[in-house]
């Protein structure tokens, strides 16, 4: 065995083993948060028949407005990252298409970083607002309840879809070395 092989610098080891280590990660965390969003989002269903139910007996249900905001944000926020996986994200691929195999790369891995930049923010500062929340002691407008365990999914969710465009990234800049090397 040489040694590039052993310390996993071999062409099945180093960065592909790396990708392929983030890329399983990824998967069992969209996986699972996927599953939390199927489970909101029929939670948020089943409430919102009761409600209408309810009201159709002329009874309401207290902040229905509020929970139902919260298990949309929810469910939406726990499914990016497996949207992201499936590419079931929509892509304008006009000008892409045109160019030759390694600049299509370099969009690619340059799209990648961006998105990935985007959205590690966006993940950090979900989850510092939902600390703030906690720290203050912050409750909802009508059933005056405590909202950041909300904000801490939608940050949840986040940080999924930001793993997933690590990959992504990790990917492409993998796949434009491979096209620039084959010169």
């Amino acid at each position: 065995m040489s040694s590039a092989t052993a310390t996993g610098g071999g062409a099945n080891g180093g960065a592909g083993g790396i990708i392929r280590l983030l890329d399983r990660a990824s998967y069992f965390l969209n996986e699972g948060l996927s599953w939390a969003a199927a489970f909101t989002l029929a939670a948020m269903m089943l409430f919102s028949v009761a409600d209408m139910v309810m009201r159709g007996f002329g009874h309401t249900v207290a902040g229905s407005y509020e929970v139902i905001g919260w298990l949309s944000a929810a469910a939406m926020a726990l499914a990016l990252g497996t949207v992201q996986r499936h590419k079931g994200h929509v892509a304008i691929e006009l000008v892409v298409v045109k160019l030759g195999r390694r600049n299509r790369g370099a969009v690619e891995a340059l799209m990648a970083l961006t998105s990935l930049a985007v959205f590690a923010v966006v993940a950090f500062y979900v989850m510092r607002y939902g600390r703030v929340l906690h720290e203050t002691g912050s409750l909802s407008e009508t059933l005056r309840v405590i909202v950041y365990p909300w904000v801490y999914v939608v940050g949840l969710g986040c940080a999924g879809l930001t793993l997933a465009l690590l990959v992504d990234f990790l990917r492409s800049v993998a796949a434009l070395l491979a096209s620039l090397l084959q010169r």
